[in-house]
């Protein structure tokens, strides 16, 4: 861009004689000022000030053409990658994370009816490119499933959708708070922006917080360097290898048995306890760490005390009133061994309220597997409880930001008398289904529904279903909250269980690969224990 001194204003070189009447602007500007002769004295001091009056006029004209301005966030994004929109007059909304929450609110969203003016771009944003129905992450470890079948791509489970996938990682939010009229929503109008790690910016008009949560390893001193949790697909096919790894080591010519040290006496822990257990067998040892004083408080008696018995049947050892305080690598004379234990530092739960510190229960493992604390993924610029969650109102919306819903582990939504919701794939379902419904009636001005009981309205609150758990291959526990004292158990219980998550899969398509690829794998189960029975009856006659 050129510019003449005159778009100076009253610039004392203009009037110097022999100065250039014309230059440009930019790092070579110093060579296009040209002086026909050398000014001395006081002259010199003259034109020394006048140049740098200059200088400095020069460089603020050429950052405000450059874009620049005092507006730091409009220099930061100057930078970035907008993301690109099919229409900019339809409504656009942005799902933050893949889980539960956010996958079935975007597939309920694609369902519904719309107008074709007000039909929405659907965004959905994950860090991974599967997603993951992590309740069935223990069948991996029993080899009861295939990765694909409890893991299927998002490519494939929304191809038949208008939903667009982008994987990516949430660096921060940007709320904008233009919209402040809850009961008036307009498709132009723009909610805020998502920053993502990789430098793209998506503009929205609506926005659901669905991040899920992550585990915490830094609650104990040892804990993120010898411990592994068990909440993810990656978590999952790490404790495989693990165990792959000491299933060689062990068990060859020495059968050494193979120690287990389980954190946390919740639902995770439990099955997680009983699927390793049943997997290694009497060539393993497993024990489990918890505070409190019984197995999953929180479940009912039915289940936990069909966990109990199977625990016990599996030789499962409970160290209950224990709390974690450090683990450590046990000091080893081979450092070239690979598989290394650890030791588990224990004290009593109780020893929190004493003066004097009770002594220390030392316990060494092979596998420390830590499936106890939780932290919700929660952008900064939102405000969270104790348990790191945003809160919401009755119809999931972000207090103070209407165009936003949180919903799963990113939300503290409360029941009817003010407890909040335990963070579970059923919770986090039903909350879809309603955060689908509400961001409908949103952008069509029609009233939202409330996710809580009312007594002038019994259905429309969140409904509890039941609590289930697998106990390994053809066990399992199914306590339906619409049979009072009703436990199924065993076989039944485990069939109970895989009947209904294969009903709650995300799509049809793959509902059907995945119920036929188990019927095939129960055929050859039943023709292998048919078999194996023939030739048992066989040999003793």
């Amino acid at each position: 861009m050129a510019l003449g001194c005159a778009a100076l204003g009253s610039s004392p070189c203009a009037s110097l004689p022999g100065a250039s009447h014309s230059f440009a602007v930019g790092s070579k500007f110093c060579s296009r000022l040209c002086f026909s002769a050398r000014p001395r004295g006081r002259l010199q001091r003259w034109e020394n000030s006048s140049r740098r009056l200059l200088f400095a006029r020069i460089r603020a004209l050429s950052s405000q053409s450059a874009g620049g301005s005092d507006d730091r966030s409009t220099t930061s994004e100057k930078f970035l990658n907008p993301y690109v929109w099919s229409d900019r007059k339809s409504p656009r909304i942005c799902i933050l994370g893949g889980g539960f929450g956010g996958l079935y609110t975007a597939l309920r969203l694609d369902s519904l009816v719309w107008t074709p003016e007000k039909r929405p771009q659907i965004l959905l944003v994950d860090q991974s490119e599967r997603f993951v129905f992590k309740p069935m992450l223990y069948e991996l470890l029993s080899k009861e499933v295939d990765v694909w079948e409890v893991a299927p791509l998002f490519a494939d489970l929304l191809a038949s959708t208008t939903i667009r996938f982008l994987k990516d990682n949430v660096k921060s939010v940007s709320p904008f708070d233009a919209v402040a009229d809850d009961n008036k929503s307009s498709a132009s109008s723009i909610g805020g922006k998502v920053y993502l790690e990789s430098g793209i910016q998506v503009e929205y008009d609506w926005l659901v917080l669905a991040l899920g949560a992550e585990t915490k390893m830094d609650m104990v001193p040892g804990a993120l360097e010898h411990a592994l949790p068990f909440s993810t697909l990656e978590d999952a096919l790490r404790l495989e290898k693990r165990l792959e790894e000491l299933e060689r080591e062990r068990f060859g010519p020495k059968q050494l048995p193979i120690d287990v040290a389980v954190v946390g006496s919740g639902y995770c822990g439990i099955e997680l306890s009983a699927t390793v257990a049943e997997r290694l067998g009497e060539r393993g040892r497993v024990q489990v760490i918890d505070v409190n004083s019984e197995i999953c408080p929180s479940a009912p008696t039915g289940n936990r005390e069909k966990a109990s018995e199977v625990l016990s049947s599996r030789n499962v050892k409970l160290e209950l009133g224990y709390f974690v305080t450090n683990i450590a690598l046990k000091d080893s004379n081979e450092p070239e061994k690979k598989n290394k234990r650890v030791v588990l530092e224990l004290k009593p739960a109780n020893s929190r309220n004493t003066r004097k510190a009770p002594p220390s229960t030392f316990l060494e493992a092979d596998l420390v597997l830590w499936t106890v604390g939780g932290r919700a993924l929660v952008p900064k610029a939102f405000p969270t409880n104790g348990r790191g969650q945003t809160d919401t109102d009755e119809t999931l919306r972000v207090k103070g930001h209407p165009r936003i819903f949180a919903i799963g582990d990113s939300a503290g939504n409360k029941d009817s008398s003010g407890r909040l919701l335990q963070t579970t794939a059923q919770v986090a379902l039903q909350q879809a289904d309603y955060a689908g419904w509400n961001l409908w009636a949103a952008i069509n001005n029609r009233p939202l529904l409330p996710f809580r009981l009312e007594s002038y309205c019994p259905t429309l609150l969140y409904q509890h279903l039941g609590e289930m758990m697998t106990l390994g291959r053809y066990n399992g526990a199914v306590t339906p909250s619409f049979f009072e004292d009703i436990t199924l158990d065993g076989v039944l219980g485990h069939t109970a269980r895989k009947l209904a998550y294969l009903y709650r899969l995300p799509t049809n398509e793959h509902r059907l690969k995945v119920g036929v690829s188990w019927l095939a794998k129960s055929a050859v189960d039943a023709f292998s224990y048919v078999q194996g029975t023939v030739l048992s009856l066989a040999q003793k006659s």
